[in-house]
This record gives C-alpha cells, structure tokens and sequence, in this order.
C-alpha cells in the first residue's frame, strides 16, 4: 500500500497493479447479474426467436463469455486471470432479460471484474441485437451478486440490495 493509503499508487502516486504473487492460489467464484429493461414485444421477440439479426441470447452468451476472457485487456489494472469456467444464463420476463454470470478461477485474486465484464457485455449485445427494433431499452441494476476465496471470504448481496434469485442453468 502506498503512503497515501490506496492501493493501487505507488509511494510517489503512480498508477501500479497490486502485488498478488505473494498470495497463495485459492478457488474462487463470482456471480454478476444485472437486467435489459425493453418493450413487451421485444421481450416475446427475443422468446420466439423473431429479432432479424438472429439468436439473441446465443450471440449474447457467447459475447459475455469472451469478454469474461478479455477483462484485463479494458479495466487498466486488473490482472489478467486463467480463466476456469464462464457461464451466462438468462431469463426472459415480460418486459426485462436478466442477465446472469457466473466465473471461476483458481488463482490469487478474484472473478468479480470479470463476472461483471460478462454481465455487462452479454446486456450490451442484447441492446445490439435488438435495437433495431427497440432503442428505448435500459441497461441496469448490474451487480455483483456473490462471491467467494480469497482473504475476504465470502460475500452475498442481502435482503433489499439483492436483485432477485439465482437463473436457471
């Protein structure tokens, strides 16, 4: 830690990525969620499989697990990981897609970056593939739903703060 008291500057208060390779590898989770607010018939669109440009959720899945991938590659200081496992789940309400994303790794810092990378790429995509035919969709309540390892143990949103229960794999 610098003598500022952050982290992530050094003594003379320049950017620097944390010291993890003192730590010892240990499993580690994290679970981000967050939710596509659009139109009813954007929502049974993406359900039938109707929006022109193709599989929404498809595309979309597959998007949040690369970006899972490439996490280190856009958040300036965060340490690129080998990634374990990705997975992205989706539910599909009557004017809302949440988005689920869940990553493991087994290293010396945690999966939270990139559970949230996943969650916010895998909305974005939805946002592109179905603007077309609704550019009033929101992008919100992206969070970080759990997580576990490391010297911080484990964590879970509680009670108000959660945004709702785990999606079906």
């Amino acid at each position: 830690m610098s003598d500022s008291g952050f982290t992530h500057l050094d003594p003379l208060g320049r950017a620097r990525m944390v010291d993890v390779t003192p730590k010892e590898p240990s499993h580690r989770r994290a679970i981000a969620r967050g939710r596509v607010s659009m139109t009813s018939e954007t929502a049974s669109a993406v359900a039938q499989g109707a929006i022109k440009k193709g599989d929404v959720l498809a595309v979309a899945r597959v998007a949040g697990i690369q970006a899972a991938k490439r996490t280190s590659d856009l958040v300036p200081l965060c340490h690129p990981l080998l990634i374990g496992a990705v997975t992205v789940n989706f539910e599909i309400n009557d004017e809302s897609i949440e988005v689920e994303a869940a990553v493991e790794t087994i290293d010396r810092t945690g999966v939270e970056m990139e559970a949230l990378m996943a969650c916010s790429v895998a909305a974005l995509t939805i946002y592109d593939m179905c603007k077309s035919m609704d550019r009033s969709m929101v992008i919100g309540e992206i969070a970080l739903w759990e997580k576990t390892g490391g010297r911080s143990g484990h964590y879970r949103r509680s009670g108000s703060e959660a945004p709702g229960r785990p999606l079906a794999e």
